[in-house]
């Protein structure tokens, strides 16, 4: 079964040319299916982008899912539209007296800052302390994760002395763990941050197991039993082209960065980059849908309250 979203998404026409199926909101209402409920919090500037790479992923799932999306009111987006943000999204305001099988946290770029200097720090909080009894898995992604991390378990983020930047080789740690069922012993991931979190310090907190890492990058993957949290570092839903769009970006602003590793063939910026990590993005989305949200929900949402 296909994602379903709103019928003029701009990111219908885009998976559509992709071949991947998506169920428009008019063609969905006639089929008698509980669909999975599915909640974005997108804090990414790039909101359209971030929306796309994420439908295309739930997407790619026997699973029908119903993607609704949000974004903090204390913070007004520079990098999209009033029109897109009217049209398609909701405030937490909108959404805190329902329930949701799964949901999501983007990543923002605002990994430098103390967590509380954050312009949405106490509204992020907000709805973080809201997931424990209205979302039955949630699913965090870069800085959400180290947000969450922070919020849920005093678990702090440190500066790297360079940015991590470019496509690193990852293994699962537990072999046994679900959420990477399918996987190769090494397998691919897009990173790019400034800041990372300590393996030790997750290591000391007894609810939460380091699921898979990289000699290089550090934790990639960890969870709560029964994965009702799950954080992630790295940005497996990244496109072919997200890493070589960062890197112009900062060189044109001056700014000190390398060309990102393992990305471009004989890393020339003239030549396009590989792809080498789409089949475990994918993999990775349809393990949380299938294991941690369908597999272990109530048929009956509203029981998710007590779940």
């Amino acid at each position: 079964m296909p994602i379903k979203i709103p019928n003029d998404l701009p990111a219908v026409k885009i998976l559509n040319d992709e071949n991947i199926f998506v169920m428009t909101e008019t063609r969905a209402i006639t089929q008698d299916i509980r669909p999975l409920k599915i909640l974005l919090l997108n804090l990414m500037p790039k909101k359209i982008e971030t929306e796309t790479q994420l439908s295309r992923l739930l997407g790619n799932s026997p699973l029908q899912v119903d993607f609704e999306f949000i974004h903090t009111k204390s913070h007004v987006s520079k990098n999209t539209s009033a029109e897109h943000l009217f049209t398609f999204y909701k405030t937490f305001q909108d959404v805190k007296d329902k329930t949701f099988d799964g949901m999501i946290i983007t990543g923002a770029p605002v990994e430098q800052m103390p967590f509380e200097e954050v312009e949405y720090w106490d509204e992020l909080c907000e709805i973080m302390e809201w997931t424990k009894t209205h979302v039955h898995s949630t699913f965090h992604i870069c800085w959400g994760a180290q947000a969450a991390l922070y919020y849920h378990y005093g678990i702090n983020k440190y500066p790297l002395s360079e940015k991590l930047f470019g496509i690193f080789p990852h293994k699962a740690d537990y072999k046994r763990s679900i959420l990477f069922r399918g996987f190769d012993d090494v397998f691919m991931v897009p990173q790019s941050r400034h800041t990372t979190i300590k393996t030790e310090d997750v290591a000391a907190v007894p609810e939460l197991k380091i699921l898979a890492s990289s000699e290089r990058c550090g934790i990639y993957a960890a969870a709560t039993e029964g994965g009702k949290q799950i954080f992630i570092t790295g940005h497996s839903e990244y496109d072919a082209d997200t890493l070589k769009n960062e890197y112009l970006r900062d060189l044109n602003a001056g700014l000190p960065i390398k060309i990102p590793e393992n990305y471009f063939p004989d890393d020339n910026p003239e030549n396009e980059p590989l792809v080498t990590w789409r089949s475990h993005a994918n993999l990775l989305y349809s393990n949380w849908l299938n294991y941690f949200v369908y597999q272990t929900t109530p048929y009956d949402i509203n029981e998710i309250h007590n779940a």
